[in-house]
C-alpha cells in the first residue's frame, strides 16, 4: 500500500516565501518547516499477533508520540474508504517517533487495519485525543484489566508507579491463551494477579473475585478498571461497596472525535457527557450503565450485516 502522500490526495508544494504546504480536497495547509513530510506518512513499523485474533501494532506517528499521554486515543482508517475507528494508545515511543495500538478484530475496520502489513501505511491518523489519567500519587492502586483493556491499562500503570504508588495490577481472560501482556504489565506493576475464567492460567474466577481479596487483605486507595462493559459495571460495584474511588474508560460508538456530533455522548452524574472530549475516563461509579449499554448496542444489527457482507466478498476474492 502506496503512502497517502504518493496517491493524489494531497500533494506537498515549497515556496521560500510562502513556506510549505499541503494541499489536498480544496483544502491547503501551511506546515512550519520543523516538521517533516514523513510525519503525516503513517507507517506500519511493527505487527505482532498476541492472540488469535487480538494485533499489537506499532505505526510511525512522532508527532502523536511526541504529545501522547496515558489514557489518550487516537482517531485513524485502515484505507482511504474505511470507517474512521478510535484506538487508546497503548505506548508512545518519543525516540522511534512510534505509538502502538493493541485491537480486537471484531469488525469490517478492525479486519481492515489487521490486513496491513509491516511497511504499509495507514491511510489517516488524528491524535492525542480526549482527556489524559489523572496520574497523582494515591498510595495503593488496583489496575484491574480485561481483554485488550489490558492494553489500555498499560501507560496508566506504568505513570501511576512512576507516581509514586504501589500499584496492583490484576488482569483476566477466558483461558490461557487470551492472557494478554502479563510480562508488559510486571514490569510495569508492584505485583500482577492473573485470573482464568476456567483455571487454565493463574487463578480461577473473575478479576472481581482477586480484586476483593486484595482489598480484604490490604487498603486500597484507587482503582482503576478497563475491559468490557460487565467487567467494569461489576469492579464498581465491589469498589463502590468498600467507598474506593473508581476510574473506568468507556468506548460508546463515536464519530469525529473532537465534541462536534454528539455521537459519544454518555451520562455522567446525570449530566451527558462527551466521551471523546470530557472523557474517555470517568468516575464509575456515576456513570449510568444502563444507558451506556444500550447506546453501544444502537448499531449491532448494522455491524453484523456488515461484517457479514464483507465476509462473503473476502470469499468471493478467495474463489477468484
Amino acid at each position: 500500500m502506496a503512502p497517502p502522500g504518493k496517491t493524489g490526495a494531497m500533494n506537498r508544494g515549497t515556496n521560500k516565501d510562502a513556506g510549505d504546504w499541503i494541499t489536498g480536497h480544496n483544502h491547503s495547509c501551511r506546515l512550519q518547516h520543523a516538521v517533516a513530510r514523513s510525519s503525516f506518512r503513517f507507517r506500519v513499523l511493527r505487527k505482532r499477533r498476541l492472540a488469535a485474533n487480538v494485533v499489537r501494532m506499532a505505526i510511525h506517528a512522532p508527532l502523536v508520540a511526541a504529545n501522547a499521554k496515558p489514557g489518550q486515543f487516537m482517531l485513524l482508517r485502515p484505507g482511504e474508504h474505511s470507517e474512521r475507528i478510535p484506538l487508546t494508545i497503548s505506548n508512545a515511543d518519543l525516540a522511534e517517533g512510534t505509538v502502538t495500538i493493541v485491537f480486537q478484530e471484531s469488525g469490517v475496520t478492525t479486519r481492515e487495519l489487521a490486513k496491513l502489513k509491516r511497511g504499509d501505511y495507514v491511510h489517516d491518523l488524528a491524535g492525542p485525543l480526549g482527556t489524559p489519567s489523572e496520574i497523582a500519587e494515591f498510595g495503593t492502586v488496583a489496575c484491574v484489566g480485561g481483554g485488550v483493556g489490558i492494553a489500555v491499562m498499560l501507560p496508566i500503570a506504568r505513570a501511576l508507579r512512576q507516581a509514586g504508588n504501589r500499584v496492583v495490577g490484576i488482569i483476566g481472560a477466558r483461558t490461557r491463551e487470551l492472557v494478554l501482556l502479563e510480562k508488559d504489565m510486571r514490569e510495569a506493576c508492584d505485583d500482577v494477579l492473573v485470573m482464568t475464567d476456567d483455571g487454565s492460567y493463574g487463578g480461577k474466577g473473575l478479576v472481581t473475585d482477586a480484586l476483593a481479596e486484595l482489598i480484604a487483605r490490604e487498603p486500597v486507595h484507587r482503582a482503576y478498571a478497563i475491559g468490557p462493559l460487565p467487567m467494569m459495571f461489576f469492579v464498581c460495584k465491589l469498589t463502590k461497596e468498600h467507598g474506593i474511588k473508581t476510574i473506568v474508560s468507556l468506548d460508546p460508538v463515536m464519530v469525529d472525535g473532537t465534541g462536534m456530533c454528539g455521537g459519544c455522548r454518555v451520562l455522567v452524574g446525570g449530566e451527558a457527557k462527551f466521551t471523546c472530549v470530557d472523557g474517555p475516563e470517568f468516575d464509575g461509579h456515576l456513570v449510568d450503565w444502563d444507558t451506556l449499554k444500550a447506546r453501544k448496542a444502537i448499531y449491532k444489527d448494522e455491524e453484523q450485516f456488515a461484517l457479514q457482507a464483507a465476509l462473503e466478498r473476502e470469499g468471493k476474492d478467495a474463489e477468484a
